[in-house]
């Protein structure tokens, strides 16, 4: 497997280019712009060089011109341009499947469900599944459940599987629970719950966590070419929106298969930077054994382990070291062991890997620092880890500096913040809500912070992200002054935290998240100053166009 990238080899060919007084010809210059560069060193600019898919020259109009006149010039019309947005922590096939399914995301009356599904079973042939995704499992499980009776009429001939917007509970009607063999008798399996009608004990339909296993392993499997469908069509998704790469955070084998195929066919629209499914063994034992896939064109890296510690706050299947204050016998749940996490993390460092732990509650973070302490003492050459958990959404006070001793990222989903903040503090109470979406306190601490969406159970606009980070605030402005101020962040926080450490995230901070020299020419072109404008003009913010490699993959459509 390949370990080296081309960075070192491009810097080699400048540097020798330099020593032998010649200057590499652009194939392309991009001038007359405003640059928002995320350099440190050269924040803003007017141009830039582009040869071979990387940035060689980033400066003035007149610069760009006299280096290089032969190259092919692109006016940018006094455009705003910024680098490619790194989404670094989506889930791609998900997505893919949204714009294939029936998408229940941002409807705000159950009942609307009911409608929809009665139209999909009048033009779906009999027998054959309706498939669904995006209802809030976090809010509507006891209107879901009321409604199950009525849901199972419209689509009596159908066997129908309806996935929740966070993916910690599905909902089956009367046709697939028969096909499961899913009665009042069935047991929970482990793991998971069948939730029943107390009165007579009838299953709901509504399963949670591993009991949807029961359903979904009888629902036919996505064929090679859905599964290629699926990531083409995020793909575009994620261009309209400016983002040019992405960490995807739970790849199976399937999945990875037909990533291969779309490389091979040039027909992959991002950069993807993998997270290996955890509780896949066989599929991790062979990068244990010969450690990171690293592309050297820079589009199919795999470098990093996911693994799950618990579930949501939204279902309270989160981890909690006291119970939840609105269910007093609820302290959620463990997927994965501390041991397990230990045993997987060690195995990764002595192979090179990352690895990302999804973490929600106070008790899961410490189980999952305890476990990286652990296999980090086991591996004492492991330098430069990099290490994540993903999400730290509810933390300890006093387990947020561990994050900065460790040398653990943080990353993090503003829209986690407001979209959970009518409810979040009924769940956890006035004490442990001052560790909850805690950016600030991270930042305070030294922590490297990357922000992304967690699509498509959030928003994937990058825009929404940072409105939401900057103001803690509804798109409405509510509440006035924004939802525990204090840990709201400053513009460019915010930006490098989208761009520069979410680069660093996924150990690509050489080629990505800026334009400067040396780094991939990816980057977007949007339709104002986004250092300038008011925090709520980041909502009308719209990318005008994105390029990858110096090129153009998306424009967008004049009204």
């Amino acid at each position: 497997m390949l370990k080296k990238t081309m960075f070192p080899l491009l810097c080699a060919v400048l540097l020798c280019t330099a020593f032998c007084g010649r200057t590499p010809q652009a194939d392309r210059i991009f001038t007359n712009g405003h640059v928002i560069t995320m350099n440190k060193d050269k924040p803003e600019a007017e141009a830039f060089a582009v040869k071979e898919k990387f940035i060689i020259t980033v400066g003035t109009n007149e610069e760009m011109r006299k280096t290089y006149p032969q190259a092919e010039e692109e006016n940018l019309g006094g455009k705003n341009v910024m680098p490619g947005i790194i989404e670094s922590h989506g889930h791609m096939l998900n997505l893919g499947r949204r714009e294939m399914r029936l998408n229940l995301q941002g409807i705000h009356n159950p009942r609307e469900i009911v409608r929809m599904l009665r139209e999909r079973a009048a033009e779906t042939p009999l027998g054959e599944w309706i498939e669904g995704w995006g209802w809030d499992d976090g809010a509507w499980k006891k209107e879901m459940t009321a409604l199950s009776r009525e849901l199972s009429a419209v689509s009596s001939e159908h066997p129908v599987w309806l996935a929740g917007l966070h993916g910690y509970n599905g909902w089956a009607n009367a046709k697939a629970l028969a096909l499961a063999d899913i009665t009042k008798d069935t047991p929970d399996p482990e793991g998971g719950t069948i939730y029943k009608n107390p009165a007579n004990g009838a299953p709901t339909g509504i399963l949670a966590n591993a009991a949807q296993s029961l359903v979904t392993r009888f629902m036919p499997p996505l064929t090679v070419d859905q599964r290629e469908k699926a990531y083409e069509m995020a793909g575009d998704v994620l261009l309209k929106n400016g983002l040019t790469s992405v960490h995807d955070a739970r790849i199976g084998k399937k999945d990875f298969e037909a990533l291969r195929s779309l490389k091979a066919k040039n027909k992959l629209k991002v950069r993807y930077y993998l997270m290996l499914d955890g509780t896949d063994e066989e599929l991790l034992e062979p990068y244990f054994q010969n450690g990171p896939e690293i592309d050297p064109e820079h589009w199919l890296t795999i470098r990093c382990i996911k693994i799950f510690q618990d579930g949501s706050l939204g279902t309270r299947s989160a981890l909690f070291f006291e119970p939840y204050s609105d269910a007093p016998d609820v302290l959620g749940v463990s997927t994965t062991s501390q041991e397990k996490i230990k045993r997987l993390t060690k195995k990764a460092l002595q192979a090179g890997l990352q690895v990302a732990t999804h973490a929600i509650g106070d008790r899961s973070n410490r189980i999952t620092l305890d476990a990286y302490t652990a296999a980090l003492s086991a591996v004492p050459d492991a330098k430069d880890h990099r290490l994540r958990i993903e999400h730290a959404q509810v933390v300890r006070l006093e387990d947020i500096p561990r994050f900065k001793e460790l040398g653990i990222i943080s990353s993090m989903q503003p829209p986690h913040a407001t979209s959970d903040m009518p409810w979040a503090e009924d769940r956890v109470g006035p004490d442990r809500i001052k560790g909850a979406y805690a950016w600030r306190s991270f930042l305070d601490a030294g922590v490297r912070v990357p922000f992304n969406s967690d699509f498509p159970g959030e928003p994937l606009n990058p825009f929404y992200g940072m409105y939401a980070a900057e103001t803690r605030q509804t798109p409405e402005g509510e509440p006035e002054g924004g939802w525990y101020a204090e840990q709201c962040l400053t513009r460019k926080e915010v930006l490098h935290a989208y761009t520069v450490e979410s680069a660093y995230a996924g150990f690509e901070e050489n080629i990505k998240g800026q334009i400067a020299p040396g780094m991939l020419a990816d980057f977007i072109v949007i339709s104002d100053n986004i250092l300038t404008i008011p925090s709520k003009s980041l909502l009308s913010l719209k990318v005008e166009r994105t390029y990858v490699g110096g090129r153009l993959v998306y424009r967008m459509k004049k009204d």
